[in-house]
């Protein structure tokens, strides 16, 4: 991803701020640009959007699209969340395995939520065998 310019940080700031202020009509105007040239956090806002209709209509297909694009540049929430998509069967059709996956790339750099949702796959043996110790070393991972 290249750098922002200045109008851009500014535009992403804002655009943070109208999502997180529910006022999503003005932070889609502002993020898709953004989203458009490649900026992950843009994406990832927009996919949040598009999956729960905030905004706008549900769009599945347009969720799927940003929170992929985002998880692609190693943008740990939205793999994160991809990872709830493909274990939920979320906008894509439901595959344990592509939800360990992404989870794990999550896990790997930090995010606890991946770390936790991890252990628990191995822990019931959903996309992976079943291993209690390998759950039990995620779960440790998170703090627990």
């Amino acid at each position: 991803m290249k750098e922002l310019s200045a109008d851009d940080e500014l535009s992403l700031s804002s655009g943070i701020s109208a999502f997180e202020g529910k006022h999503f009509p003005i932070a889609y105007d502002l993020l898709l640009p953004l989203a458009e040239n490649g900026h992950p956090d843009a994406q990832y806002r927009l996919a949040i959007m598009a999956q729960a209709g905030l905004g706008m209509v549900v769009n599945k297909n347009s969720a799927i699209k940003w929170m992929r694009s985002a998880a692609e540049q190693s943008f740990a929430v939205a793999q994160h969340g991809l990872g709830f998509m493909y274990m939920d069967g979320d906008c894509v059709e439901q595959d344990y395995q592509q939800a360990v996956h992404w989870f794990k790339l999550a896990a790997e750099q930090g995010l606890a939520g991946s770390q936790v949702t991890l252990g628990n796959l191995y822990k019931e043996g959903q996309g992976v065998e079943q291993n209690l110790q390998e759950a039990e070393r995620w779960f440790a991972m998170a703090g627990f």
